[in-house]
């Protein structure tokens, strides 16, 4: 009997027989049990050291990435090697979630010549942090440790944006601190072209207006909405807990959705402990197997004073409107302009301008001392670092003036407005369209192109002074429109915008008003055209692409070399209008220095 049961024990294992005499089969029990213990272990430490092998080769990404050479950026190369480090020289970097950083990376974006990083900084630490203390931080596929750090291009950390040198192919990007020794974890940068990258609450409807690149929607053109969806949440990743809104209208860069009740809800009871709701555009055609943009646009109000209304939402009244008007305000876009800042904004502050909203697109040229020195000026500062996006800047400052202003024009830095007859001003001749021509919404405004009028080097009077001889046959208009009349849409091809339906346009006479534009400067000053524009067509005067376009000098080219007959060309008609006007106006009675002109 005792036989039988050691057999039924063991039955089907023909490897296990009756114990021999003197040994139990208790006993072997124990042992065989002991033996599984040491086993479990040894097992356990053996998972333990291949676990933490994987944690050191694939802390940073498990994503496999293809290393190709370094193809180094314009911007790096500018960069002087005391700016760098190698792996030797950087500073101990932890990435472990225990040690906290005092600044958080939310987001990076790589563009043409510069990476973005958008940061928090902890506001409970210690010690205030300046762009100064600040390192980009490089590390390869698969390393949990930085192989290069370089200083910053730029910032504007009170916006939450650090600009820094282009990252090497396939690298993530992280933020340090020269004095600390821990780092956010380091992340992949999106890419500028498939991007959803800015969106606000329009005050006029309560409606989202969302830009995005990637749509690949015709300039100029109207496209069909029905594809397109708005989507707001916390985790664009969780598509579960999204809430999308049918898209009203789609054109260009931009997309325009009826805004959900509870995104409204959320904006009026703003909490700085919750995260922000992102927003991104949904194509229900299809983008593959992920129909839904990247995205690092927050829903935002108009203004500061854009103001939901708390209480009952049955019924969502409109935003709070700015209580102080402007008849006359300008917007701009622009990139390392600081320099000319001063004489624009004094002489159309003396002309009528009430407010200026500039569009900085990367600007690494110390503009806001400059615009401190302007204080008594209106003037609005929006960090726009999107390239190749002018028609979108525009779009959203047409917006984001319509609640102060009831005319507003787009012109360039190196655009003045003059009206050639002293009887006339700029208050009479908006008042006169705005009175007695309500269907006037539009002003179109014919440009006379000056050339280097013999000048080797920049004017240090300024360029209404000194540049006065331009060519004959005059170029394009710029447009002063009223925002409110805009269509719904916003399109525009930087010169002009749609409108809505029964309102016109008028082309303003060039014996009333025209605009100067000093677009061929010396060569010291236009060369610089050649690197980084901010306009629409044309990134880098030195690529092919668009060589067409008519922000190329005629004649020119791609290459960035002075023609030997510079200073003569565009020389035309000799012009000195407005020079004469601003002599008068501005030029000190005893010195004859003017404003801005630098001692």
């Amino acid at each position: 009997m005792k036989d039988h049961r050691r057999k039924s024990l063991h039955k089907g294992d023909p490897d296990v027989g009756f114990a021999p005499k003197g040994r139990s089969y208790g006993g072997d029990r124990l042992r065989a049990s002991s033996l599984c213990k040491l086993a479990v272990v040894f097992g356990c430490l053996v998972l333990s050291v291949l676990t933490f092998s994987a944690f050191r080769l694939f802390g940073v990404s498990v994503h496999p990435v293809l290393v190709t050479p370094w193809q180094q950026s314009r911007t790096l190369n500018s960069i002087s090697a005391a700016a760098s480090g190698n792996a030797a020289d950087l500073p101990a970097v932890h990435l472990h979630h225990q040690i906290p950083s005092p600044i958080a990376l939310r987001r990076a974006v790589s563009s043409p010549d510069l990476v973005l990083l958008f940061v928090t900084l902890n506001a409970s630490s210690l010690n205030p942090i300046s762009s100064s203390d600040l390192l980009c931080l490089y590390f390869p596929p698969s390393s949990s440790s930085p192989n290069l750090s370089l200083r910053p291009v730029s910032s504007d950390l009170n916006q939450g944006i650090l600009r820094c040198p282009l990252q090497p192919p396939g690298h993530l990007v992280s933020v340090g601190i020269s004095a600390a020794s821990s780092a956010p974890r380091p992340i992949l940068p999106l890419q500028w072209d498939l991007l959803v990258y800015e969106s606000l609450l329009d005050s006029a409807d309560n409606s989202t207006i969302v830009f995005a690149k990637g749509l690949n929607l015709r300039p100029g053109r109207l496209s069909d909405p029905s594809r397109y969806d708005c989507v707001f949440g916390w985790d664009l990743s969780r598509p579960r807990f999204l809430i999308t809104s049918a898209a009203i209208t789609a054109a260009q860069e931009v997309i325009r959705c009826e805004t959900p009740l509870s995104v409204l809800r959320r904006m009026a009871n703003a909490s700085p402990k919750l995260p922000p709701i992102m927003v991104s555009i949904r194509d229900r055609g299809g983008r593959g197997a992920h129909p839904i943009l990247p995205s690092v646009a927050i829903a935002a109000a108009t203004t500061a004073h854009s103001v939901l209304p708390s209480g009952s939402f049955a019924g969502i009244s409109k935003l709070r409107q700015s209580e102080h008007r402007h008849q006359m305000c300008i917007c701009t876009m622009l990139r390392n302009q600081a320099r000319s800042l001063a004489e624009w904004i004094i002489y159309h502050g003396q002309i009528g301008v009430g407010q200026w909203f500039i569009y900085d697109n990367n600007s690494d040229d110390e503009i806001e001392d400059e615009l401190s020195k302007l204080s008594e000026y209106n003037i609005t500062r929006r960090v726009w670092p999107w390239v190749k996006s002018q028609e979108a800047g525009f779009a959203h400052c047409a917006v984001m003036a319509r609640g102060s202003c009831d005319w507003v024009g787009f012109i360039d830095v190196d655009e003045f407005l003059f009206l050639p007859s002293p009887e006339l001003t700029l208050d009479k001749i908006l008042t006169n369209y705005t009175v007695k021509t309500p269907e006037i919404a539009e002003l179109r405004t014919t440009c006379h192109t000056f050339g280097p009028s013999g000048q080797r080097t920049a004017p240090p009077e300024g360029v209404t002074t000194g540049y006065t001889c331009r060519t004959a046959a005059p170029e394009r208009h710029k447009s002063i429109v009223r925002p409110a009349a805009l269509s719904t849409s916003l399109v525009n091809v930087v010169h002009h915008f749609h409108l809505r339906s029964g309102l016109r346009y008028v082309n303003i006479d060039r014996s009333t008003m025209v605009v100067n534009h000093y677009k061929y400067q010396a060569w010291e000053v236009f060369k610089e055209k050649f690197y980084r524009r901010v306009a629409t067509y044309v990134v880098d005067w030195q690529d092919e692409e668009n060589a067409g376009s008519k922000d190329r000098a005629p004649g020119l080219g791609t290459r960035p070399v002075e023609p030997p007959d510079w200073p003569s060309r565009f020389c035309e008609v000799r012009d000195k209008g407005l020079r004469d006007r601003v002599l008068r106006i501005f030029a000190d009675p005893s010195t004859r220095r003017l404003p801005w002109q630098r001692s």
